[in-house]
């Protein structure tokens, strides 16, 4: 957010690292991974056809971590001189906060609700910030909790200003009791507030059950005989912040539904499982300080600001040196009706906004119940038929990962970015609930990845005429290609367990060996320490290499199978909310906990075991668990290590030890097998992949 055209000392300078060291451990594996292949292909006809998929699936391997060596070469960092802020705080711009949501069961209203809370507490003039919520869904009760909400904000803004709260989501800060005096000011606020916010809870988790309120509040009346896919637009301004001065009382607007309202030179986006963090996060943004590298980092989805001027498709060439528009930026965007009629549709009104946002001109919106009617009238779906809205302008279509598709568009239009990393981080959220929804999830990422690939914004054309950098084209490929990487991945998961059973080789034998063990083994060490000097311990490094394995075999197969039917214009894909949970606000002096077990939600025995339904996502996984356990079984009863074969130059103990990898890398669906209920593979998949194994078993088989 920094702005590089003000005459003042820089908030930021950009420092870059030439890590050297780790630049060789890097074109280390690279080396070891070519010389893999180079046997391979020397020593191919002395070897069956399973050589053949080894060497493809080992090219495909090395191709990607070509990928990662280039786009890791050379990375940067901002460092931050927040002093120099203080000289042009009261020139700080406005900020506009959007926060989406879909679907009022898979994301509950209250979770929404202490996101916005922790937007409009964050430590900025309330009169310079706007949040608006964006609901496609549709939903009465979201619209409820929010006006709900925002009285209540008005209690909880000023306490987390006046006592300088940490988190500034509700129900994260009041897990856990005041330290301070019973008898003291802040005891007793603090006892206030969090009594207002259970009563916020209760009215909003009362309301899920009983809608009566709908019925009985006349402003309720625009969502009667509405459905979610199906209604025209509604904008509600719940709260308007009529004072003006930035007041640390004050409360910042809020609207349901953005529109034409506020026009805030910068945009933060949330997702609304988010919430605040760091109450200095904004400020955080203004300074700019963060990791870099190329043209910066992709934007992925949330906590993420924006120039509006950038999302309404400027391009580096069309501003000067000072930030200003150019001729070419002014007859472009500026001089010609007609063009800005072609671009952003007839409306008055949003013409003459893009253009002082364009201009950095300053919002001058006295009211925004006075811009209603015009906010509707733009957010209606047909005011995008016939514009560049959802094209070169806003956030871009034709992907389910419009996130990366809109991030490949900035860049191509040659602007940076940076990745903020302030501690305390300076946002937190909630991840999927359960095995499925994660595999739900990453389904849907991977099908949107992949899409891009096919579409106009994909990193394999516009070579010339794009700005984006050749490295950085590289790092959006490597991103757009995780879907790819689930066929060799399966390949290679099966392969040591058929070796096994076939008695065929698939690794180097006597010295050479050390080529594939070397591999591992820097890989495995290179990864932890990434881990470990982040502060994640051993065990989150090897549940992080486990999830890996399982989404990539398991949910990105079915993104290649989405986008394959896209492609044959079979079907088309389609965006699905993953369902989300947020824990308890139940303090410890109430639930009769200790800190230990409040932080870690309990003593729950169950706690980190993966859970599975009879969806089609974990037929993979369970097939290579039992093709693999099949395949040691058989090693370990006729002794191979121990025969002929195996002197000669048949599978041994090297193709046995893969299949242990592979076994602990499958480990939930190993424990899965032995569980019952959700914890437990059902039987219908068990079944289907048991047969799957059998058939596998005796195709593997010499004759």
């Amino acid at each position: 957010m920094a702005d590089s055209s003000s005459s003042l000392p820089p908030l930021c300078e950009k420092i870059s690292y030439k890590r050297y060291v780790l630049r060789a451990v890097d074109l280390t594996i690279l080396g070891l991974l070519l010389s893999l292949l180079l046997y391979r292909i020397l020593h191919m006809s002395q070897n069956d056809n399973v050589w053949i998929v080894a060497f493809l699936c080992e090219s495909f391997f090395s191709f990607i971590w070509l990928l990662i060596t280039c786009i890791k070469w050379s990375p940067a960092e901002y460092k931050a001189y927040p002093d120099r802020l203080d000289e042009r705080a009261h020139d700080l711009p406005s900020v506009d906060m959007f926060v989406p949501t879909a679907d009022p069961v898979r994301e509950p209203p209250i979770l929404v609700v202490n996101t916005v809370l922790s937007l409009l507490a964050v430590n900025y003039p309330a009169n310079k910030i706007a949040c608006y919520v964006s609901d496609d869904g549709c939903s009465p009760l979201t619209y409820f909790s929010l006006k709900e909400a925002s009285k209540f904000a008005k209690i909880w803004v000023p306490f987390c200003k006046k006592y300088n709260v940490k988190v500034r989501a509700p129900f994260r800060y009041f897990l856990n009791p005041p330290d301070a005096l019973e008898d003291s000011e802040f005891s007793k606020d603090w006892e206030m507030t969090k009594r207002e916010y259970e009563k916020l809870r209760r009215k909003v988790e009362d309301a899920t059950v009983d809608s009566h309120w709908v019925v009985a509040d006349d402003d309720f009346e625009a969502f009667s005989n509405t459905k979610p896919t199906d209604h025209s637009t509604i904008v509600k301004v719940l709260w308007e912040n009529k004072g003006g001065v930035g007041d640390e009382k004050e409360i910042p607007h809020v609207v349901r539904v953005s529109g034409l309202m506020t026009n805030a030179p910068y945009m933060l986006n949330v997702d609304c499982d988010m919430y605040v963090n760091d109450a200095d996060v904004v400020r955080e943004a203004y300074l700019g300080g963060g990791i870099a590298g190329i043209q910066g980092p992709i934007y992925a989805g949330s906590g993420c600001f924006h120039t509006r001027r950038v999302i309404y498709g400027l391009s580096l060439d069309d501003l000067e040196d000072d930030g200003s528009l150019s001729s070419v930026g002014t007859r472009k965007f500026v001089g010609d009706e007609e063009s800005l009629e072609r671009e952003f549709e007839n409306s008055k009104e949003m013409a003459e906004s893009v253009v002082d946002a364009l201009q950095r001109k300053a919002n001058i919106q006295n009211s925004l119940t006075k811009s209603l009617e015009t906010a509707k009238e733009v957010g209606q779906c047909q005011y995008e038929h016939q514009t560049s809205w959802g094209k070169t302008i806003g956030w871009l279509y034709g992907s389910t990962a419009e996130d990366v598709n809109t991030s490949f568009g900035i860049h191509s239009r040659g602007w940076t970015s940076s990745y903020i990393t302030p501690d305390p981080p300076a946002f937190l959220g909630c991840i999927p609930p359960t095995g499925p929804d994660a595999m739900l999830q990453q389904r849907r990422w991977g099908t949107g990845m992949l899409e891009i690939i096919f579409n106009k914004q994909s990193p394999l054309i516009g070579i010339f005429h794009h700005k984006i950098r050749f490295r950085q084209r590289l790092a959006y490929l490597y991103l757009e290609s995780f879907a790819l990487r689930s066929i060799p991945e399966l390949f290679y998961c099966l392969l040591p367990a058929y070796c096994l059973l076939h008695d065929s080789t698939l690794f180097p034998k006597g010295p050479l060996l050390v080529i594939v063990v070397t591999l591992v083994g820097m890989h495995c060490l290179y990864t932890l320490w990434e881990f470990t000097s982040l502060g994640f311990s051993v065990t989150s490094w090897y549940g992080s290499q486990s999830f890996w394995r399982i989404k990539a075999t398991c949910c990105w197969l079915f993104s290649i199978l989405d986008v394959a039917l896209k492609l044959l214009g079979i079907s088309k894909t389609v965006f699905i909310v993953t369902k989300k949970t947020m824990p308890s606000t139940m303090s410890r002096s109430e639930s009769g906990s200790s800190q230990g077990e409040e932080d870690t939600g309990g003593p729950d025995s169950d706690s980190g075991k993966f859970e599975f339904d009879s969806s089609p996502y974990f037929m993979p996984g369970t097939f290579i668990i039992l093709v693999n356990l099949a395949a040691l079984a058989s090693f370990l009863v006729s002794l191979k290590w121990l025969s002929p074969s195996h002197i000669e130059g048949g599978s041994g103990l090297a193709e046995a030890c893969v299949c242990v990898l592979v076994v602990m890398l499958f480990l939930p669906f190993l424990m899965g097998l032995f569980e019952k209920g959700k914890y437990g593979i059902p039987l219908s998949t068990l079944s289907k992949a048991a047969f799957l194994a059998v058939l596998f078993v005796v195709f593997s088989v010499r004759k």
